[in-house]
């Protein structure tokens, strides 16, 4: 994988805390990630989690969400095909839409497309740099590529936005 796609990708993510997310983003999310930064518990964090999840999926277009939904649906049925021409369309559409940027990340990571999944990562924390799941993902590719430092500053920088995430807190721990 060319080291600029992941230079890219870690610069993204060291800028991310002074960089404001996308206009396109639902402003009710801000409250949700302060209220998630001061979670003193798991299962509320969880909570806030999935509201902010449902957030990302939302798009005020709604054919947008709906293929937003299809392709993950897609995913889920190993159509890996069919998914990915139709997040393709939907990131020409609405490439703003950072959560279909997610999707075709989490698609080419599953294909182990990992340069691909990198780009995909860069837009989505380019428009969402609070985006704990885009840095879990780039973080799992950094250490498969050997990159335990990368992999660390990734997870770390997830664990800034959602201090509970349990699958980063483990992951961190492992790495050190």
């Amino acid at each position: 994988m060319p080291a600029a796609d992941l230079s890219c990708a870690l610069c993204l993510l060291a800028a991310g805390p002074r960089r404001p997310p996308s206009h396109a983003l639902a402003p009710a999310l801000q409250p949700l990630f302060d209220e998630l930064a001061a979670c003193r518990t798991d299962a509320h964090a969880a909570q806030i989690e999935d509201r902010i999840w449902t957030l990302w999926m939302y798009h005020p277009h709604h054919v947008a969400a709906r293929h937003l939904d299809r392709a993950a649906t897609e995913i889920a049925a190993q159509c890996h095909d069919l998914a990915e021409t139709r997040l393709a369309q939907l990131v020409r559409r609405a490439p703003d839409y950072s959560e279909a940027w997610n999707k075709r990340a989490t698609l080419y990571y599953l294909q182990e497309r990992d340069a691909e999944c990198v780009d995909a990562l860069c837009h989505v924390l380019d428009l969402e740099p609070r985006h704990f799941g885009a840095m879990c993902a780039l973080a799992e590719i950094l250490d498969t590529h050997g990159d335990a430092a990368g992999a660390r500053f990734a997870f770390a920088a997830a664990l800034r936005v959602h201090p509970r995430h349990p699958e980063a807190r483990t992951r961190l721990a492992a790495l050190h």
